[in-house]
């Protein structure tokens, strides 16, 4: 399927912008100019929005608490925003968390982990495995049912959920009923279809991700397939919760998103796959421009409620 035409026009007029690429940034010029593209989403009016911190091994993780109504033993997302591990915050992602919350009537908590290359790998996962463990321990102030929590996210998000299902299945943590994981990072390697085709011009390019994967990786004693920083390298995916896998035709990570998601469905976890043709990476966060982001937004939905029973 063609490009997405409303996609190529803003593809042209960043090209026509001209401006280094981020790989040609510092960590702290990426980040900025991430806050400065992100479209102004729509804001739907929630019971209530705050922000807060969940206690961990490593202090505490800034979180903000999204409450679509008053009431107790609601479900919950934990959502980890995307960004490469090193860009993105609470700010970036929060039109994302109030839809979420509003299309779903959970409580969302997004986490503002750390990021790198200042924390090492895998300080992020790290802050994101605290919150769902912080939110379960506290589920009753919280007005969550803890047999009822989710994780989700996009990207490095995505990644950092998949992560935390693995985590929680291995060492026996917290429950998690569904992962949420929009266009995620599953592996370290360039080699895919998805990454030739798609590795420049689409946005998201070849080059950007090695400079994402290399400021992650930066001062980690993990190795590059070790389960917590490639989770497709795990050993085994069964027993991990139901999962809602969504990706873009004209993405770099298309290839490894699927593949995560065929890997699930061959370890016998319940697993939605759907590929947006004609979209590109971040389309995710921009449903007010793009029909089709809107539309992963509810699909989302719709599996979050299913999950949730309801």
């Amino acid at each position: 399927m063609p490009l997405n035409p409303v996609v190529a026009g803003m593809l042209e007029q960043m090209a026509a912008a001209g401006g280094p690429a981020l790989s040609d940034m510092s960590p702290a010029e990426g980040r900025e100019m991430y806050r400065a593209m992100q479209p102004v989403t729509g804001q739907p009016e929630l019971h209530s929005v705050r922000d807060a911190a969940a206690s961990g091994p490593a202090g505490d993780v800034p979180i903000r608490i999204y409450e679509p109504g008053p009431g107790k033993d609601r479900p919950c997302l934990v959502y980890f925003h995307g960004g490469g591990w090193v860009i993105g915050d609470l700010d970036t992602h929060d039109g994302v968390c109030r839809k979420l919350a509003a299309g779903t009537d959970c409580v969302v908590i997004a986490t503002d982990y750390r990021l790198a290359p200042e924390h090492a790998c895998p300080a992020a996962l790290d802050d994101c495995y605290a919150t769902v463990e912080w939110a379960a321990a506290n589920a009753n102030d919280l007005g969550i049912d803890p047999a009822r929590i989710a994780v989700g996210g996009d990207s490095a998000g995505g990644h950092l959920s998949a992560c935390v299902a693995l985590r929680a299945r291995d060492t026996a943590g917290p429950s998690i009923c569904y992962q949420l994981l929009v266009y995620p990072v599953t592996d370290t390697g360039f080699d895919t279809v998805s990454y030739e085709d798609n590795k420049e011009g689409y946005m998201l390019t070849k080059d950007s991700m090695k400079w994402f994967w290399n400021h992650y990786l930066s001062g980690s004693s993990l190795a590059r397939t070790d389960p917590m920083v490639a989770p497709l390298q795990a050993s085994s995916h069964a027993n991990l919760p139901p999962a809602c896998v969504i990706t873009a035709e004209f993405d770099p990570l298309r290839d490894e998103g699927e593949a995560y998601g065929a890997r699930l469905r061959e370890a016998g976890v319940a697993t939605e796959i759907t590929r947006y043709d004609g979209m590109i990476h971040g389309f995710f966060t921009m449903s007010d421009v793009l029909p089709d982001g809107q539309a992963a937004i509810d699909q989302s939905c719709a599996g979050l409620r299913a999950a949730f029973g309801g």
